[in-house]
């Protein structure tokens, strides 16, 4: 492993999720580096174009980041397929909308429809949120082979609120309800304050390619995760899968091992 490579890439990662400029001192302590490690790391992304340096000699990213990341989606077929299924589900249920893919043991948000009511779950697009706590990553995880997810999690899981699942007995126990039923339910498992209703969308090979769910205060969603959400949400999967090339959803079970 480069480990010269691996410490740029951990610099030019904070800098691009953070909110504002950044000094080297700070960059420094937070990723325990010496900082003159971090000034050289810099001074490379500037000179490369991924960085720029502001006033008092901070640092930000440049679109250039932007600019990639827009190369590879353009590749997804996946968010110009759901795009349209997706406003018909945001109109449908009035709560925010995303679609997701799998990324290790968490999503990624590849697209999102914000909802119109003034209090609604709050994300981004390219952010990420444990798989095991959220509906959308639930239905994921749930086209996974209990091999695979033994990799991911250990036996306890990272716990964020009161209802996050504790152990990955349990979470497979989950998972089998989640393929039974063809949806899955984050009952304020990441932020005990938001719930969500999410299923998978599979390609023509009948593999899970991503998920479509809505998300919102727990108090709105939860309560219509079982009837209106569920079927909204599962029609608004099967359209996009359809339009993907699967004949049949959801698709034959393959082996759990």
């Amino acid at each position: 492993m480069d480990s010269t490579l691996m410490k740029g890439l951990r610099v030019l990662e904070t800098l691009a999720r953070s909110d504002e400029p950044r000094g080297v001192s700070e960059l420094a302590r937070e990723l325990e580096l010496t900082r003159s490690n971090v000034h050289r790391t810099l001074q490379t992304l500037a000179a490369a174009g991924y960085a720029r340096q502001g006033a008092a000699g901070t640092y930000e990213c440049t679109l250039k980041l932007f600019e990639l990341a827009s190369s590879v989606m353009e590749r997804v077929d996946v968010k110009r397929c759901a795009e349209p299924h997706m406003r018909r589900l945001a109109e449908l249920t009035q709560e925010t909308v995303h679609l997701s893919m799998l990324s290790g043991a968490e999503v990624v948000y590849l697209d999102k429809i914000e909802s119109p009511q003034p209090v609604r779950a709050y994300s981004s697009i390219g952010g990420r949120a444990p798989a095991h706590c959220v509906a959308s990553g639930k239905a994921l995880l749930a086209e996974v082979s209990d091999a695979a997810l033994a990799e991911m999690f250990g036996p306890d899981l990272p716990q964020w609120t009161d209802r996050t699942i504790r152990t990955r007995e349990k979470l497979v126990t989950e998972l089998a309800t989640v393929r039974e039923s063809g949806y899955a339910v984050n009952h304020g498992e990441w932020r005990s304050s938001v719930g969500g209703v999410a299923a998978v969308i599979v390609n023509a090979a009948g593999r899970a390619e991503a998920s479509i769910g809505v998300s919102g205060p727990i108090e709105r969603v939860e309560p219509k995760s079982d009837d209106a959400y569920r079927d909204a949400v599962i029609e608004a999967a099967r359209a996009i899968s359809q339009e993907m090339g699967c004949a049949a959803y959801p698709p034959p079970r393959a082996s759990r091992s």
